[in-house]
């Protein structure tokens, strides 16, 4: 065995987290599997209103905020009906997370997003759907998001 770890094979670990939402902790070291990053993602993705076919649909294939607003499944994708606009603020909220990523075509960037790796990671532990925050971590992820340096 050599000093820097177990080596290339990835061993996984069941734990929880306070809340009782398993989480998987990957012993390879890699910059994507950062804890914090995993916590704040996840702690961001209870908090949006978006749902886990929402993320599965991005792993498919890229959407844009238009799209998504003018989709009629939408109750299938979110929690509540969202607006261009919003859904761009809340796109552009996982971008800075690392949950998501523009789609790039042969001129630059485009207005698609697309899951990370960091975004498959952290959505690996939930199954069904992602479970709605309480209202304190919705204060917490809040303040987090608007006023990161308090």
């Amino acid at each position: 065995m050599s000093r820097c770890g177990p080596g290339p094979a990835a061993t996984a670990a069941r734990q929880t987290d306070r809340h009782g939402t398993p989480v998987p902790i990957t012993t390879l070291p890699n910059a994507y599997t950062d804890r914090d990053a995993l916590h704040r993602a996840r702690r961001a993705l209870r908090c949006l209103p978006f749902r886990l076919a929402f993320y599965l649909e991005l792993e498919r294939g890229a959407l844009s905020s238009q799209q998504l607003s003018a989709r009629s499944d939408w109750p299938h994708l979110c929690r509540r009906r969202l607006g261009s606009r919003r859904c761009e603020d809340h796109f552009i909220w996982l971008i800075q997370l690392g949950v998501l990523r523009r789609e790039v075509d042969g001129q630059g960037l485009t207005e698609r997003v697309r899951l990370t790796p960091l975004g498959r990671e952290v959505l690996a532990i939930w199954t069904l759907d992602i479970p709605a925050a309480t209202p304190w971590q919705r204060l917490r992820h809040w303040a987090g998001r608007r006023r990161p340096r308090l």
